[in-house]
């Protein structure tokens, strides 16, 4: 399973890649919850038309820095974001647990 880290998360987050085109229209559609976070790449915007919880969307640039952070409740439709080139989905407030806000940089680990 992959993770992510920021200069504050005080332990590796587990991270869903959502690379498939099939994966990103799915997202987090029918779940009641995830454990750590989804990553949709590439993307620039969102929805949470159809979700049961609300949830924190951090939008990175394609060198992973974090555009904005917003938390959006279920039956929002987000604006595309033109330089995001991925989106981090979680449930709402884990963004701020984990330090990621704009001007961080999120890093990535494959395992």
């Amino acid at each position: 399973m992959a993770t992510f880290t920021t200069p504050e998360t005080p332990e590796p987050v587990p991270l869903e890649p959502a690379v498939s085109a099939r994966a990103r229209r799915r997202g987090l559609l029918g779940r009641d919850g995830i454990e750590g976070a989804l990553l949709l790449s590439p993307a620039n915007s969102v929805h949470t038309l159809g979700m049961r919880f609300a949830i924190d969307v951090a939008y990175l640039d394609r060198k992973s820095r974090v555009l904005a952070v917003r938390t959006m409740r279920p039956g929002r439709v987000g604006l595309p974001r033109p330089r995001a080139r991925h989106v981090l989905e979680a449930e709402a407030g884990a963004m701020e647990r984990w330090g990621v806000r704009r001007g961080v940089r999120v890093t990535v680990h494959a395992e």
